[in-house]
């Protein structure tokens, strides 16, 4: 594993001229600028100018302020061609080379969206340290390529999971393509794998020595599909810790279009619009009747829910469904009776 910092690494670039005018490529409005909005695919291989044009098409779109490519299959990669991917010349990156370009990782970032520190490399993965400058809010941001055998991903996971615990940083997120699935239900068409079990077993422990959290997919159940669709799965995800989502509540993954890869891209972002006063849907007449506050109280006690504060409360707001009937049964159909 190898450590660089700003200036005293071959492949971590730092430059300080301006980015370009254009459109298409600037930064974006200030409220984007505010969250932290990550770029993730498995891009396999870089390619020409149809790839490059994509990948500025949607960091400008999305108003990126990191990307992660697993698998860019190249053993160098130019300034230049930095630039061009994101549409700008005030970029930082980190290329990391796999092994003579296979599972190469290429992890970029927008100075005026995110702070450069160090960065650390392994087989497979590349954490980066900083700061989102918006925010002032340290973070993590480790982009993370698992090869297709078990063992080899294991030794990824567990070498992962020690950079971690060796960190003194809490807000973290891990994205990129694990090359293995959760539950049975994320991977259709796949028959005949012997290892599947352990397999999603070694992952979810996985996810659980980071003490991460898997964020809501949103657009497609699916991240990977051969091309003839016989098979899928949900290979690539985000997850963060706890203290992601304190700091960006409203984070999840979204899936784009798939254009130039075998791989959905996905945009893990904190989409937070401001709609005005939120209407709390109550009655009056509710907080009036006798045993309402007990009722609420004991029912809200009574679920038994595992994970953290946010995912309790969670859970416990979609179980909580005696309301309405305890509603229907003091106070009847409301509308009904008006009319």
């Amino acid at each position: 594993m190898s450590q660089g910092r700003t200036g005293g690494c071959s492949g971590v670039l730092v430059s300080g001229g301006k980015g370009f005018e254009d459109h298409e490529m600037c930064r974006g409005r200030e409220e984007g600028r505010s969250l932290m909005i990550i770029f993730n695919l498995n891009i396999r291989g870089l390619g020409g100018g149809t790839k490059s044009r994509y990948m500025r098409h949607i960091i400008g779109r999305e108003e990126a302020n990191f990307v992660c490519i697993q698998e860019t299959k190249a053993k160098d990669i130019s300034e230049a061609r930095c630039f061009s991917l994101w549409g700008d010349n005030n970029v930082g990156w980190i290329h990391n080379k796999g092994e003579e370009g296979s599972g190469s990782l290429l992890s970029l970032w927008h100075k005026e969206g995110f702070s450069y520190e160090y960065h650390l490399m392994g087989k497979g993965f590349t954490v980066v340290v900083g700061q989102h400058v918006k925010s002032s809010v340290r973070c993590v941001v480790a982009n993370v390529y698992s090869p297709c055998a078990l063992n080899a991903k294991k030794t990824l996971w567990e070498e992962l999971s020690n950079v971690k615990a060796a960190s003194q940083e809490s807000t973290w997120c891990c994205c990129g393509d694990f090359n293995a699935v959760r539950s049975r239900f994320e991977r259709k068409g796949v028959r005949g794998r012997s290892d599947q079990a352990r397999e999603i077993s070694d992952f979810n422990s996985f996810i659980e020595s980071m003490s991460l959290l898997d964020l809501p997919l949103v657009g497609k159940n699916y991240t990977w599909f051969r091309p003839d669709g016989t098979t899928k799965s949900r290979i690539d995800r985000g997850l963060v810790t706890e203290e992601w989502l304190l700091k960006w509540p409203m984070s999840k993954q979204y899936v784009l279009r798939r254009e130039v890869s075998d791989h959905y891209a996905l945009v893990i972002k904190s989409v937070e619009k401001d709609w005005g006063p939120k209407p709390f849907r109550s009655i009056d007449a509710w907080f009036l009747e006798r045993g309402f506050n007990i009722m609420v109280k004991d029912k809200w006690k009574s679920f038994s829910v595992q994970g953290n504060k946010i995912v309790k409360f969670k859970e416990k707001m979609i179980r909580y469904q005696d309301l309405k009937v305890w509603n229907r049964e003091v106070f009847g159909n409301l509308l009904m009776r008006i009319k």
